[in-house]
């Protein structure tokens, strides 16, 4: 997709952060949005800043009926749907055994299925006029990297990656491409969205996703991170790319290689013990 004029766009978290500015670079490269967000107070605000070239609808990304009114939203205004931003999430961390039940399904139900929804709703949709589209499903470096205080985060965004590794193989022949987003810190409000985990109902001001103690490692690092709209312009470019992955972080490479290391030397000793017993048996 070389091309983003007249094309139309769904982007949910779309009230702020990654979503808004993806939806800001969608719109400077002549292309129109359909914000989706359960923020209403703030896609009113995303509506006054991105004008005609943008619509809105309140949507619980959760919730399976919920996207899909707004996949019929999105068709009553603007007739038909070439880009699908699966973008919202919150975060949440916490030791084993000490994240409740409700927590976690909270979590997966947005960072997880809330993609799922996204695609199982659009994809029709994408399919339907044959001129191709493109799916954003936004994970994280999370995603491929684990944090032993961030076990739900990091257990749906490598959900994320899996699912949307698969997707990529399955749509190629619909001229769909997927690709998925995994930045590392990135100025947005994510860090404190824990607030809002059931758990929390009384709001007690914990972050709910730390990899120290008290969250303001995290809170620290996002107050620093790279501007939203500086990812929006390279993810959009990778959109254009057909890139697998949206990487933003090049500091984070040695990780992903010490990562891999690890599953290279694990697999070895498999090859290993598998030749010895070979040997030892004929």
């Amino acid at each position: 997709m070389q091309d983003l004029t007249d094309k139309i766009a769904f982007v949910t978290g779309g009230a702020g952060g990654i979503g808004l500015a993806i939806a800001r670079e969608i719109i400077s490269q002549g292309g129109r949005v359909m914000l989706a967000d359960i923020d209403e107070a703030g896609l009113a605000v995303a509506k006054a800043e991105l004008g005609q070239a943008s619509e809105t609808v309140v949507c619980n990304v959760a919730k399976s009926a919920s996207i899909e009114q707004a996949a019929q939203a999105t068709i009553d205004a603007f007739g038909k749907v070439h880009i699908v931003v699966n973008n919202a999430g919150v975060g949440l961390g916490g030791l084993p055994g000490e994240v409740s039940k409700e927590d976690w399904q909270w979590v997966v139900d947005i960072n997880l299925m809330g993609v799922v929804w996204g695609v199982e709703a659009f994809l029709p949709l994408l399919k339907s006029h044959g001129e191709g589209g493109h799916i954003i499903n936004t994970a994280s470096m999370a995603g491929h990297l684990a944090n032993e205080r961030m076990g739900p985060y990091c257990a749906t965004k490598f959900a994320v990656v899996g699912y949307s590794e698969s997707l990529r193989q399955a749509l190629e022949p619909d001229n769909i491409g997927v690709s998925i987003l995994c930045p590392g810190w990135v100025k947005t409000a994510i860090g404190t969205s824990g607030q809002r985990r059931p758990s929390n109902q009384a709001g007690n001001g914990s972050t709910g996703i730390a990899p120290d103690a008290d969250g303001t490692e995290v809170v620290d690092l996002l107050a620093n991170g790279m501007p939203p709209e500086v990812l929006a312009q390279w993810a959009i470019q990778c959109v254009k790319d057909n890139r697998q992955y949206i990487f933003s972080h090049a500091m984070m490479e040695p990780f992903i290689d010490l990562r891999y290391q690890s599953v290279k030397a694990d697999y070895a000793a498999a090859v290993a013990n598998e030749t010895l017993t070979r040997n030892q048996t004929s």
